[in-house]
């Protein structure tokens, strides 16, 4: 049984349609700006309106205490594979509106290709330079700046200060690190919401109290080149267990690590860490030292550790292709490469059939062309890309099938669902040895291999006898009533990647729930992680029918709250119990909203 608004719409304005008094979407403990409170009532166009909607819904369901005006914003969503159908879809229902531009400077995220090098890339999806056209186009109309990077704090803005919404992971990580600019950590669609107000919730990062390490990490090894840094980010997020407290995802205190830091080694360490949700990091010497007494998680790094990764990352069988620059590679990151390059060029040697693929920005593309660094590269048989990135490409599987590359971020993302390619891992100067001998590893290529993380543990027990367990929902929504069976896991959902944007499919090995589709479930789970595209791939299941009737999450969640928020699907949070205990994977449960309560009854109880 299902009472609820519909999402079954053409468009986002018949959401606009019935939209409860403005009254009622502010909390009474909020101060709402002037400005904010126009735009929700619609005096400054549909488009703004959605977004204050999805601020103020935001904000409530954080308990903040207010809003902040917001200096700049970067949006991610942009490549056809991550963004997909929800994204092109919503781009499409905002389209229209002459008053939807932003309100303060927007840039924008890396795309899926360079339309300058479509013969080289060989991408084999069908239209996708016009699909990426469509996308590209769609936000510049919105008054976003085109720049296609991943990186917008590699042009200054590490001597910036004040007030972001950033929704790339690994610049939210990098930003708040080494930098005085605060954001948190951004859905493509709330920073987005942002981006056309001029105003996010006071939550968060935004607050000091919030700002503190909850994991110490005693670096006891030599991180001599750009993979340790890498390989240290992404080791520290895979030690993370279940039961560890990380309200905001892990933010390690780090020691032990030299006090002199390039810009490259600082960047290779962040994004790595945000593979896990990590979106600020301290380290000895080189941060603000903070107050670690209290800290009860604490891991130890050693060269044991380090070599181990190596060596189960190395390649197992013939590499296909090497890849470099994720994110989007740094000057000093194409510098390396040239110089690994040059070393054999002046040998006479030459890579073959294209092997090396860099990817930059067209920012960077320009200041390593001014040096002579793109020469040496592409003289040599290299390909540098601008405006895409290893992690949002499509490969041809005709051609390509084993991966090499520097960046524990790339191997992240190349492995899971986007690409579900065998990626291997080494430094600069092993994959440019790579590049251009190919007899370097013989064999057949490797057969992608589960990765069963710490993560995936569960706690959860059977719970026998009645449950009624009360939360919160969106004062944006009115009151609806949602019946049917709960799928429920205590491990959280990564909707890029690992939940399939046709079917909706958990394909996440290892994860309690994979291989189980979240159609016409009432889905409750602890909340969503990994990229910041998520929302689109959740918007696209629910526009296709493949999505969930109503989704519980445990903690506050920006990256699954706004595609409820934008298609009006009964959310719930908040609750007084922790509802992935209280229910039963499969439990018949009924999840009801009355006068701005939530409700969660289980009406029979799967058996044991």
């Amino acid at each position: 049984m299902v009472s609820k608004p519909s999402v079954d719409i053409s468009t986002l304005d018949e959401l606009v349609k019935g939209w409860i008094h403005q009254s009622r979407l502010i909390p009474a403990n909020m101060d709402m700006p002037a400005r904010l409170s126009a735009q929700l009532s619609g005096e400054e166009g549909p488009t703004r309106q959605k977004a204050a909607r999805l601020v103020v819904d935001l904000a409530h369901t954080a308990n903040s205490d207010g809003f902040i005006e917001v200096d700049n914003a970067h949006v991610s969503g942009v490549s056809v594979i991550t963004g997909g159908h929800g994204l092109r879809r919503f781009l499409s229902d905002l389209s229209g509106d002459n008053d939807g531009k932003v309100v303060i400077p927007t840039t924008l995220n890396s795309a899926g290709c360079d339309k300058e090098r479509m013969k080289e890339m060989d991408i084999a999806w069908p239209n996708f330079l016009e699909q990426q056209f469509e996308i590209i186009h769609a936000y510049e109309q919105l008054g976003i700046e085109t720049t296609l990077s991943c990186t917008p704090y590699d042009r200054g803005v590490e001597q910036q200060s004040g007030i972001a919404s950033w929704a790339e992971s690994n610049a939210v990580a990098f930003t708040n690190s080494w930098t005085d600019l605060i954001t948190n950590r951004e859905s493509g669609l709330s920073a987005l919401a942002t981006a056309f107000t001029g105003y996010a919730p006071l939550w968060g990062l935004h607050l000091p109290e919030n700002r503190v390490p909850n994991i110490v990490v005693n670096v006891e090894c030599d991180l001599q080149t750009l993979s340790d840094w890498s390989v240290l980010g992404d080791w520290i997020g895979k030690q993370v267990k279940p039961d560890w407290d990380l309200p905001y995802g892990p933010m390690p205190y780090i020691s032990g690590i030299p006090d002199r830091v390039s810009f490259a080694q600082k960047k290779a360490l962040t994004a790595a860490a945000a593979n896990y949700g990590c979106p600020m990091l301290w380290a000895e010497g080189l941060t603000k030292t903070p107050d670690i007494s209290a800290i009860e998680n604490n891991l130890v790094f050693t060269e044991e550790d380090l070599s181990s990764r190596y060596e189960d990352l190395s390649p197992k069988g013939r590499v296909d292709l090497i890849v470099i620059g994720c994110p989007q590679a740094s000057l000093e990151e194409i510098r390396i490469t040239a110089s690994a390059v040059r070393a054999r060029a002046e040998m006479g040697l030459k890579i073959s059939d294209e092997r090396l693929w860099l990817f930059t920005s067209s920012h960077n593309y320009e200041l390593a062309e001014a040096d002579g660094s793109i020469g040496i590269l592409e003289e040599s048989g290299a390909v540098v890309l601008q405006d895409t990135c290893p992690e949002v490409t499509p490969y041809n599987r005709e051609h390509y099938n084993h991966l090499m590359t520097n960046s524990l971020k790339a191997e992240h993302y190349l492995t899971s669902g986007l690409n579900k390619m065998p990626t291997s891992v080494g430094t600069i100067e092993d994959c440019v040895s790579h590049a251009f001998d190919s007899t370097l590893c013989q064999g057949e290529v490797p057969m992608l291999s589960a990765k069963v993380q710490p993560q995936h543990a569960t706690s959860k027990t059977y719970q026998s006898g009645e449950c009624s367990i009360s939360g919160s929902g969106l004062d944006s929504q009115e009151d609806w009533i949602v019946e049917g069976s709960a799928m429920v896991s205590d491990v959280a959902i990564t909707y890029l990647g690992y939940v399939n944007r046709d079917s909706g499919v958990v394909e996440e090995p290892g994860h309690p729930l994979d291989g189980r589709a979240i159609k016409d479930t009432i889905l409750i789970y602890p909340k969503g992680s990994g990229s910041t595209v998520a929302p689109y791939v959740l918007m696209g299941l629910i526009y296709t029918g493949f999505g969930p009737k109503a989704i519980v999450n445990r903690d506050v969640c920006s990256l699954t709250l706004p595609a409820c928020s934008l298609l009006n699907v009964p959310y719930a949070h908040g609750f007084e119990q922790d509802p992935c205990q209280e229910v039963n994977d499969g439990d018949h449960v009924r999840l009801e909203r009355k006068d701005g309560v939530v409700k969660l009854t289980v009406l029979k109880r799967v058996e044991e």
